[in-house]
């Protein structure tokens, strides 16, 4: 499936309903960026059951800022609701695919798990 343009309105929205959305935060100005377009796009493609976002942080600037995005483009993935990577920088075609495999993989209730150990350890 193609990625597709994600707007603030529709974001939180595309997050609750899907489960595994990647995020590519990018601008037009961007040269890093426009290479790693097409990397995102082609790997898209291997993964029709995945939401491939595209985020420009022109036109979005209060999603950049809500994810503390410093330097672009930044790769951001949710699982089922979840955020559980994020890296700056464009990554090989070869690693994005593999991070899309290793995120299908991931155990979810592992995840909740660790969150609730490190919320629980911050209260004390």
């Amino acid at each position: 499936m193609p990625s597709v343009e994600i707007r603030e309105p529709e974001f939180a929205n595309i997050i609750d309903n899907n489960s595994i959305v990647l995020l590519d935060f990018w601008a037009e100005w961007c040269g890093p960026c426009k290479a790693y377009g097409p990397v995102y796009e082609r790997v898209s493609e291997e993964f029709p059951d995945v939401i491939f976002g595209k985020i420009d942080t022109e036109a979005e600037p209060q999603l950049a800022q809500s994810f503390n995005i410093r330097s672009i483009p930044t790769t951001i993935v949710f699982k089922e609701g979840i955020g559980v990577f994020m890296q700056p920088g464009a990554l090989p075609e070869d690693a994005l695919r593999d991070l899309v495999g290793k995120i299908k993989e991931l155990d979810m209730d592992e995840v909740r798990a660790e969150i609730e150990n490190r919320n629980a350890s911050q209260d004390e």
